[in-house]
């Protein structure tokens, strides 16, 4: 049998009553949930200032299972292992205690702490004493130390039943799951924006995963594979929404329309007026980002100030005071960071000279080009669906398309970059013809190309060439390759 105590995280039990009770009926229910996938027959009891697990297998990989269960499920500050004995006399407790945990004090200072409930023919210090004394008489280097010892060996005896702390294990901490409001979270794949959703999910608000496409199959498919990480290892327990945008209309209009160096505030606005849209059809209160003060140039005080004036709906950014470091090492402590390496960084929109002050006057002057009908139809098509069902999708192997570094005569290269990369760097080519085709009018343009060529797209790391090239495959233009000098 495996035995385990469940902490609760501190501000649960400074709550009033009530809501106390609430919140640990909820993380009650949480952890049935979450362990009875692992032993249908777990009992979890609700002891008001702990909850109570136990199973009755008992082999190691039982044991590891719910270890790292507990350690996934909002609500829980720390939780104890505790093996239970019979016992008859003091003797038996020491010689099961010495048994256990002998080994943990070798060379170390402790204290044993016991509690007692039931009729017994001694009291909680001479438990202690007792087995305080021949642990430390027949463990090496060991030395009793009442105060500030290196180690607390913990025992409770409850008529003839010892339990035994082995060992102890941090959780998560946080609110469980869902004692907060709903929230919808804007997913790009990256660091940020998976710690955010993380941080809100430990703060027990269901959090759902909105993702406004810039980059196409390929994109899509990495940040619903990092949604559903995070779903599934963090609030599994309840169901949450995977909402697509297509946002490379909205990226074409302000490209074509928006002055340069104010195009990243406007896009960011766009984001907003999206987001609150697609939270309002779903009745969420909330949006979440992952943004850090003055991280990139569109995350200045006056630059973020302005982007939220676009909506009155609230914006949520858990990650305001963290340094980039910060957040890549949480996005390492809780699984994200391989798929934020491997993600394509994509931003829509380059600026030359991007504004770190914007002004609200002058945005809503650029925004007053932009045709809106764009905006509002892309909201209109987002496809929604449930996280589990990303589970298939996630599994499917994506191809990609062939890359080349050496041209065959008669190809054609499509430079695929924006009007303001390629007229700081042209690219030409001996021999080959080099087409300047901007990304965001591929989808548009590309047919209009002569049939009977075979086309390279090319751009300055070859992402977006790559996102680019498996658009058009799946338009139908298979044959369409990626440059890669």
């Amino acid at each position: 049998m495996l035995k385990f105590i469940v902490k609760l995280h501190p501000e649960i039990a400074i709550k009033s009553r009530s809501v106390r009770k609430r919140f640990t009926k909820v993380l009650e229910n949480n952890i049935k949930i979450v362990l009875r996938r692992v032993d249908e027959k777990v009992q979890v009891r609700n002891n008001w200032d702990n909850i109570s697990v136990v199973t009755k297998l008992d082999d190691a990989q039982t044991r590891l299972d719910f270890i790292d269960s507990l350690q996934r499920i909002p609500g829980i500050v720390q939780f104890i292992e505790v093996t239970e004995t019979d016992f008859t006399t003091l003797d038996d407790i020491y010689k099961k205690t010495i048994d256990l945990v002998g080994h943990t004090i070798v060379g170390k200072t402790f204290c044993v702490r016991a509690k007692r409930i039931g009729q017994h023919d001694f009291t909680s210090t001479d438990l202690e004493r007792y087995v305080g004394g021949g642990l430390n008489q027949h463990v090496e280097g060991a030395r009793v130390k009442l105060s500030r010892p290196e180690v607390t060996i913990r025992l409770e005896v409850k008529d003839d039943k010892a339990y035994i702390v082995t060992q102890t294990h941090l959780g998560m901490a946080g609110f469980p799951l869902p004692t907060q409001e709903d929230v919808l979270s804007l997913m790009s794949g990256g660091f940020d924006s998976g710690v955010a959703s993380y941080q809100m999910i430990r703060k027990g608000a269901r959090t759902h995963f909105l993702f406004f496409n810039l980059g196409g199959a390929a994109h899509e498919i990495g940040v619903k594979q990092a949604s559903y990480y995070l779903w599934k290892k963090f609030s599994s327990t309840h169901k949450v929404k995977f909402i697509t945008v297509d946002f490379e209309p909205v990226v074409a209009e302000i490209l074509e329309n928006v002055e340069n160096s104010q195009m990243g505030v406007v896009l960011k606005r766009m984001m907003m007026r999206a987001g609150s849209q697609v939270a309002e059809k779903l009745n969420i209160q909330a949006l979440v980002t992952g943004e850090s003060i003055g991280q990139v140039s569109s995350q200045t005080l006056a630059n973020l100030s302005v982007i939220d004036r676009v909506t009155e709906t609230l914006i949520l950014r858990p990650l305001i005071q963290h340094d980039k470091q910060e957040i890549i090492n949480i996005a390492r402590k809780i699984g994200t960071a391989e798929m934020a390496e491997t993600m394509p960084e994509y931003c829509g929109v380059i600026s030359k000279k991007p504004t770190v002050k914007a002004k609200l006057d002058v945005i809503k002057a650029e925004e007053e080009k932009f045709d809106f009908d764009v905006l509002n139809t892309v909201v209109e098509n987002a496809r929604i669906m449930d996280v589990r069902d990303i589970d298939v999708e996630a599994k499917q192997e994506l191809k990609e398309a062939e890359s080349v570094v050496d041209l065959p005569a008669g190809a054609v290269v499509v430079d695929i970059r924006s009007p303001e990369e390629e007229d700081a760097a042209p690219l030409e080519i001996d021999g080959i013809d080099v087409v300047h085709l901007p990304f965001f009018r591929l989808a548009t343009k590309f047919g209009d190309l002569p049939k009977d060529k075979d086309y390279y797209l090319y751009c300055e790391r070859g992402v977006m060439s790559q996102l680019q090239a498996l658009i058009l495959h799946e338009a139908g233009f298979t044959g369409v390759k990626v440059y890669r000098p």
